[in-house]
């Protein structure tokens, strides 16, 4: 196979065309055609010679992925299964406002891996196998891909992302970093990193990394139990980073960045949804500034756990917004085409519904 030319920083690229004969401030024109422009061929690159074109079609190859299938929900949400150079499909999605809400607002959801590695037990991403990590690059054209539906289908560009797809993304540290910095920079799309939010089921010695490589963009939690045993038994990840590690791992984090962190919560029925539950997250809420997401829960076919009751839901909100933690209570967006948190399996049975 050909060089993927993504994989290149601009001083290798650089090198490369001199080797050649080729001028060397050709390679930030050809790197500016790659992550400002988007450019999927070498034919795009209109401002280098044909000949410069025809040599970096010799050597190198740029690897978009392609959209496989978009599915439309009746609330407007657009799930696409995006189909990868090597043959595996991920999946994003396009999750534009509520009527009610600023209707500048779409939000790209985005996977970083193909599969998972961990097991949540609610999650049917979960159940995969962790196939491979996808790149900077790879992340990088979901998000492409996205705003251009934005665009298509709500005349408007996207204006947050979410790395809350298929896969952990504090597993594909690098990867993930660097899709970030493509996205953000000025010689990429230029997206603000305060309209980033990468979410972790928690990688204990990642979030110390984040904090570290104090990162711009902000950091959301997994949680959906703030007690070691029920989190055990629905997140086995819990084992070896335990709610004390997180923690501590958050305080680090707030620290070196200080960015508020956001806690995600799904109110299970009946296992998670007590008052007694209630005030062991707003103890754990008071280590770091933070905001709280109820999150409804969305079934899959492999798991039995059903969404806890209005009346419960409002007592456990209430609670919180008592002790003055900030609670949004998140409706699903998009489950009639499993397009929903904790819904993204890229199921071979989602190819029968529904093609725009």
């Amino acid at each position: 196979m050909k060089q993927d030319i993504r994989k290149l920083t601009v001083p290798q690229l650089t090198d490369w065309l001199k080797q050649q004969g080729e001028q060397g401030f050709r390679a930030k024109q050809i790197h500016e055609w790659l992550w400002k422009k988007s450019a999927q061929s070498f034919e795009q690159m209109t401002n280098l010679s044909v000949s410069t074109r025809t040599l970096l079609n010799e050597q190198f190859e740029i690897r978009p992925l392609a959209v496989h299938q978009e599915q439309r929900s009746n609330d407007g949400t657009i799930k696409s299964s995006f189909r990868l150079y090597d043959g595996n499909l991920v999946e994003g999605v396009l999750i534009p406002a509520l009527r009610h809400d600023d209707q500048d607002r779409m939000t790209a959801c985005v996977s970083s891996q193909v599969g998972c590695s961990l097991t949540c037990k609610f999650c049917a991403t979960g159940y995969m196998d962790r196939k491979r990590n996808l790149d900077a690059a790879e992340i990088y054209d979901q998000v492409v891909a996205i705003d251009r539906q934005a665009k298509q289908h709500y005349d408007v560009p996207l204006s947050n992302i979410v790395y809350m797809g298929m896969g952990e993304p504090l597993l594909n540290y690098k990867n993930v970093l660097e899709s970030v910095d493509r996205i953000t920079s000025p010689t990429g799309l230029g997206m603000s990193p305060k309209r980033i939010t990468v979410s972790t089921a928690g990688i204990a010695k990642m979030i110390r990394q984040l904090g570290d490589d104090q990162v711009k963009f902000n950091l959301a939690l997994s949680l959906h139990a703030a007690n070691d045993q029920k989190r055990d038994t629905i997140m086995p990840i819990n084992e070896s980073n335990t709610l004390e590690a997180l923690g501590d791992a958050l305080t680090y984090f707030y620290q070196k960045t200080g960015t508020r962190i956001t806690f995600e919560y799904i109110l299970f029925y009946n296992f998670n949804d007590t008052l007694q539950d209630a005030q062991e997250l707003w103890r754990f809420t008071k280590r770091v500034p933070a905001k709280v997401n109820i999150i409804e829960y969305n079934p899959i076919a492999e798991a039995n756990f059903k969404n806890t009751d209005p009346q419960t839901l409002d007592k456990f909100a209430g609670f919180l917004d008592s002790k003055g933690v900030i609670v949004n209570v998140r409706r699903s967006r998009g489950k009639d085409i499993d397009a929903a948190c904790g819904q993204l399996a890229g199921k071979e049975k989602d190819k029968q519904k529904l093609v725009i």
